[in-house]
């Protein structure tokens, strides 16, 4: 039994009841090489329940100086299933944008994902999303961004620099 499955129990999910289920498995990049955890999807009636589950995220810190506001911090799907760290200073790149399969503006993607915040730098959550099915998302991307989603700036929330990033399998 691999963790997912004993996760899945441990909540008091069973198969008889939900379909499909996938999770990404996120790794922190140079910005954030502690960042570590899992992200979990399992198809239900009427779209998708998101599970979230991260540790090693960055402490808040306000923006000073011309740096940038630390957390919360921005979390989307995006369009590639690419997480090669690339350019140090801007890993990540190759994930491409917000996954955005109906053109929307931004605050309204697919991939548009509620902020994490940490305590100690873990974040939980869970949410119901009915923007897309597991199927639609195999093969995917999650990137975990250094400062919060306005969901307004175009196109992709001014969310910055890119902290981790886990391509989303099917379980």
């Amino acid at each position: 039994m691999n963790c997912c499955s004993c996760y899945f129990r441990s909540i008091g999910y069973t198969d008889q009841y939900y379909a499909k289920k996938a999770y990404a498995h996120i790794k922190g990049g140079p910005l954030a090489p502690n960042l570590d955890g899992y992200v979990y999807f399992r198809e239900v009636l009427g779209g998708t329940m998101v599970y979230v589950d991260i540790s090693g995220l960055p402490e808040f810190r306000p923006a000073k100086d011309n740096m940038p506001q630390v957390g919360p911090h921005g979390f989307h799907i995006h369009e590639l299933g690419n997480c090669d760290v690339g350019d140090v200073n801007n890993p990540f790149a190759l994930a491409g944008g917000h996954y955005n399969p109906w053109n929307q503006p931004h605050g309204n993607h697919a991939g548009d994902f509620p902020v994490l915040f940490s305590n100690d730098g873990i974040a939980n959550m869970s949410f119901f999303t009915n923007k897309f099915k597991v199927a639609d998302i195999i093969g995917k991307t999650i990137i975990i961004h250094e400062s919060p989603d306005d969901y307004r700036t175009q196109p992709t929330g001014a969310s910055g620099r890119r902290l981790g990033c886990g391509i989303i399998k099917e379980m």
